[in-house]
């Protein structure tokens, strides 16, 4: 999933990959899926103009357990580590910081809550938001949650900051929620209307399962909720 959440960045940011394999370990199958699901659809200016400058790219992942890393084996093996690492393979010549601003079982309400603290101080150039998986859990409100989103990527764009969301994961305690079609359909429109990216989580791992690729237990820890460090 890094890997691709990886070249996505790069293909946005600079408008062509990098040379050369991901560096992150073999996962047991190939972190592959349709192109239409890996592309980002819009550009990532401050994220390119800071790589461009030679500035020290700073990237926040905010969002609830998977942005923390529950599931994951190690600090090491969470999303954002393993995207800092990966950048840097890309990238050895500069400076790359990612900031892992995860707490488990947030909802996007309480992650806007805390972006004054644990998000704007960074000053980021990139924020990746990871949400939608316990509105749909927790039965939230769509109203309250469409609320937050739009306040949250208005708070992010004024402080010109590149975003990117991150929809629910694929995992059985997640797919079984009635609401989470509309989530993540919401989450595909609210990105277009906005203007801003979408990394299609959802979609990529539900193509892992249907054709084979990999399994559930590949990807999702025992709890049916969480990724693994292969996810």
């Amino acid at each position: 999933m890094t890997q691709l959440l990886t070249r996505l960045l790069l293909s946005a940011s600079v408008a062509f990959l990098a040379a050369g394999a991901s560096p992150s370990a073999a996962t047991g199958f190939e972190c592959a899926a349709p192109k239409e699901a890996t592309r980002l659809k819009v550009k990532l200016p401050n994220t390119a103009r800071a790589i461009r400058r030679g500035k020290e790219l700073v990237i926040v992942a905010v969002g609830s357990s998977s942005t923390e890393g529950v599931g994951a084996s190690s600090p090491g093996n969470t999303y954002p580590a393993r995207l800092a690492h990966e950048l840097a393979a890309y990238w050895p010549s500069y400076k790359i910081r990612v900031v892992n601003s995860g707490i488990r079982g947030e909802t996007a309400g309480e992650m806007l809550a805390r972006f004054e603290k644990d998000v704007m101080p960074h000053k980021p150039h990139l924020v990746i938001w990871q949400t939608g998986s316990n509105t749909v859990l927790k039965g939230g409100s769509f109203n309250d949650y469409a609320e937050t989103l739009r306040k949250g990527v208005a708070r992010l764009k004024a402080a010109n900051t590149d975003i990117i969301l991150m929809d629910p994961q694929y995992a059985p305690r997640v797919i079984r929620q009635p609401a989470l079609r509309r989530m993540v359909d919401f989450m595909r429109q609210t990105a277009n209307d906005l203007g801003i990216g979408l990394f299609q989580r959802f979609a990529i791992m539900r193509h892992w399962i249907d054709s084979g690729e990999a399994k559930v237990e590949d990807v999702i820890a025992r709890d049916q909720l969480h990724m693994n460090d292969a996810g």
